[in-house]
């Protein structure tokens, strides 16, 4: 491990248990959430309100020195304006004035995206895809780091506005907080009496210590073979009976991508199966087009499970073979039969299997999808 990728991880612990500290018992989801942050991507998350959605971006911003976050609640009548700015007449220099919106921030919160307007949602499609909004024809970078959480209620739908696919293809990952357990609701409660925790939380990294993270992603290592079966899952959504539009090359990124910086943030600087599996719904779920009849069937959950598991039969999970041994090199041993060496891991393919059946001799079933991963 790089001096550069052990400075990183240390980076990431910090702010993973500052934020760790306001919301409670989310530890997976948080960590999920950096993950988007350290690779420059942008988080949906369909939740009922009062889930902590926006005291995790606030916690976020508030363990970074200098940086600030700001909350924008969607409504019917909001504007594009009333996110990126616009400018105003100023009579004593007698000429116009850029005034920023609230999305010249590092963390931005837009609640209940799917309320607004399509003009006003797609108000946000240039900041998150280029880091800049134009007003007037003039073009105005964005803070960095700049990090877009989105909320969505999936239980009202009376006056929303669904985001169409294309829209939703922006986003690097989908996913939900979800209600704490019984413990951790009782720690809130007891962790507020005197106030929130937020109103003591303190920066724990600097702006140049993301700086260093943000480059060390980039050095944390895939294997070929890893990143080859990572296309094809995201390959295999596109010849899928279940699935009208499959994941599109943008899904392919994201989830080589996101699997770099999940292990970055769980203290590695290497993939493994586990995190693509892991991450498979969250980066790719949001991107497809299920058939109707199936939505009918089974609802989007299983019939999202349906579709994981037929893209694994497509594209089988590599596993370690143990079997194959290291040659001796050309110098070892010369004139003499080669001593027998430790065995070291080879990936190959699996056998084509039903996840859902159990492997051959053993009795053991196959892996299940998870809906969250876990650190």
């Amino acid at each position: 491990m790089t001096e550069k990728i052990a400075q990183a991880i240390e980076v990431v612990d910090r702010l993973h248990k500052n934020a760790g500290g306001v919301v409670l018992g989310k530890s997976a989801q948080i960590k999920l959430v950096l993950s988007a942050l350290i690779c420059s991507g942008h988080v949906l998350f369909e939740d009922v309100p009062g889930t902590a959605k926006t005291m995790l971006a606030r916690s976020l911003a508030a363990s970074i020195e200098g940086a600030v976050s700001n909350r924008v609640q969607c409504t019917p009548d909001l504007q594009p304006t009333d996110i990126t700015g616009l400018s105003v007449w100023d009579p004593e220099r007698r000429q116009f004035e850029f005034q920023p919106g609230p999305v010249f921030t590092n963390v931005l919160v837009v609640d209940e995206v799917n309320r607004a307007l399509p003009k006003a949602q797609s108000a946000l499609l240039e900041g998150m895809a280029e880091r800049q909004v134009t007003v007037d024809g003039v073009t105005h970078p964005l803070p960095q780091p700049f990090l877009l959480i989105a909320t969505e209620n999936p239980i009202e739908q009376e006056g929303t506005f669904p985001l169409p696919k294309a829209q939703l293809d922006r986003f690097l990952i989908r996913t939900s907080l979800g209600y704490p357990a019984l413990d951790e609701e009782l720690s809130i409660v007891d962790a507020q009496l005197h106030g929130h925790p937020l109103e003591s939380l303190r920066p724990v990294v600097g702006l140049a210590d993301l700086a260093v993270v943000f480059e060390a992603v980039e050095d944390v290592y895939i294997d070929p073979l890893l990143k080859r079966w990572a296309v094809e899952l995201v390959r295999a959504t596109r010849s899928l009976d279940a699935v009208e539009v499959g994941a599109s090359v943008r899904g392919s990124l994201a989830l080589e991508r996101v699997a770099r910086g999940w292990a970055l943030v769980n203290g590695r600087d290497f993939v493994v199966a586990d995190d693509i599996e892991q991450l498979f719904e969250p980066v790719a779920a949001h991107r497809l087009v299920l058939a109707p009849e199936v939505l009918m069937e089974e609802g989007e959950p299983d019939a999202f499970r349906r579709v994981f598991e037929a893209c694994l039969e497509r594209a089988p999970r590599p596993e370690p073979n143990w079997r194959r041994r290291r040659q001796p090199r050309a110098h070892e041993h010369p004139g003499r039969a080669p001593v027998s060496s430790r065995p070291e891991p080879a990936l190959r393919r699996s056998a084509v299997r039903h996840p859902a059946q159990p492997a051959a001799g053993t009795g053991r079933r196959g892996r299940g999808h998870q809906a969250i991963p876990s650190g």
